[in-house]
């Protein structure tokens, strides 16, 4: 028998890549079932927080300083239940003083230059 490591066959190489291949595949597989699982869980957990903000919204009576904010973060600015908040609509009038408020601003800001 010759001394030294024996020879590769490539028949066995192929078939060890193949088995290393498999195994990879069931890990990454088993990793997308405890991820949808987890995410499932998760999604639950929010219906639940949904539901309990509506339930002890501001209408509903008072509400905890945490669950409040929480609320306005996950809705959005100045939001409410999730809705938006109307925007107030401007006047022609105030909208022309405005630009030339803004005109004369800038004229003397380009001025000072």
């Amino acid at each position: 028998m010759p001394r030294g490591r024996p020879r590769k066959n490539p028949e066995d190489v192929l078939i060890r890549s193949a088995e290393l291949i498999g195994w990879a595949l069931g890990g990454i597989e088993r990793e997308i079932v405890e991820t949808r699982g987890k995410l499932a869980s998760l999604t639950a957990q929010a219906a639940q927080l949904r539901t309990r903000i509506g339930a002890k919204g501001p209408r509903g009576g008072a509400q905890p300083a945490a669950a409040a904010a929480g609320a306005s973060e996950a809705g959005g600015a100045g939001s409410e239940n999730g809705r938006r908040r109307r925007r107030r609509r401007m006047s022609p009038e105030a909208r022309k003083r405005i630009s030339e408020m803004m005109k004369k601003r800038w004229a003397e800001r380009k001025r000072g230059k």
